[in-house]
This record gives structure tokens, C-alpha cells and sequence, in this order.
């Protein structure tokens, strides 16, 4: 039997129970309220996003569960992305930074962890200056707030 999510703009998506219980915030409902043939509302996650969510958790309805404990204590890379994943990320910054909040709101770790890493690939070897322009954030230090922070981070300078 499967479920269905329901996004924000009202679109319904049928799932698998499988693919629905990727997602540790539909797991614990179906636990607490039981399955019910109701669409489930997620009221953040627009069709756009939730149908791009579960395309990732379709393709990964098979993984060896994540023991919590264990996966909290991992220390995480950035490049061991595999080339279906690395290429599902191949999105617009825009779509990139709904992925990471739906699948926070969602409670999907896996993917939340997927899209930082893209995230942080994508600023490796960066300046703060190349970083505030392709994000388009505002500089708007005054040059005695950003003496301060440099001398704050010095240690952060000396590789």
C-alpha cells in the first residue's frame, strides 16, 4: 500500500510506503496516525521540490537503512558524492537551496547531507568575494568591521 503527499500548491503525489518513510517526519505521522488514504500536507515543500524529493528517494528506497547513532558520528566528506547523486544536484542555485530546506523540513537526512556537500564543493578554494557573488550576498562590512575579523581568523589564514 502507498500514500500520498500532498504539496503546498495542492499537487498529490503517490508514493510507496517505502519511499514515504525516507522522510523521518512522514515515518513518525504514519506511526502516530496510522496510514490513511488522506493525502498528507506539506505545507513547505512546493510540487516543483517534493516531485524532485522523491525522485532521490525512489532511487534510494533500497539503501542499507542509517543506524542514527552511527551516522551522527561520521566524519563527513565532500567528495564521495556518487555519480547518480552528483548528477540528480545538477539543479539551479534556487532549486538547490528548496531541496536543503524541504528535505530539513522532511527530516531526510541523506539528501540534507547531499545537497551541503554540494553546496560546500561548490565553494571550495573560493574567495569570500566569489562566495558573496554567486550566492548575491551584500558586503556590507565597514572596513574597521572587516580588520576585526581578519584579525580575529588570523589562524584560519596561516595554512
Amino acid at each position: 500500500m502507498g500514500i500520498i503527499l500532498q504539496s503546498s500548491d495542492n499537487e498529490d503525489f503517490p508514493v510507496s510506503m517505502e519511499v514515504a518513510q525516507q522522510s523521518v517526519l512522514i515515518k513518525n505521522l504514519i506511526d502516530d496516525l496510522g496510514e490513511t488514504e488522506e493525502p498528507i500536507p506539506l505545507p513547505n515543500v512546493t510540487g516543483k521540490v517534493l516531485k524532485k524529493i522523491i525522485e532521490y528517494c525512489e532511487h534510494h528506497q533500497f539503501d542499507p537503512p542509517i543506524i542514527k547513532d552511527e551516522y551522527d558520528d561520521v566524519p563527513r566528506r565532500s567528495d564521495d558524492i556518487s555519480p547518480w547523486d552528483e548528477q540528480f544536484m545538477k539543479v539551479d542555485q534556487e532549486m538547490l537551496f528548496e531541496i536543503l530546506l524541504a528535505s530539513n523540513y522532511m527530516d531526510i537526512k541523506p539528501l540534507l547531507d547531499l545537497g551541503c556537500k554540494t553546496v560546500a564543493n561548490m565553494i571550495r578554494g573560493k574567495t569570500a568575494e566569489e562566495i558573496r557573488s554567486m550566492f548575491n550576498i551584500i558586503d556590507d562590512f565597514t572596513d574597521e568591521e572587516r580588520e576585526q575579523i581578519k584579525r580575529e581568523n588570523e589562524w584560519a589564514e596561516a595554512h
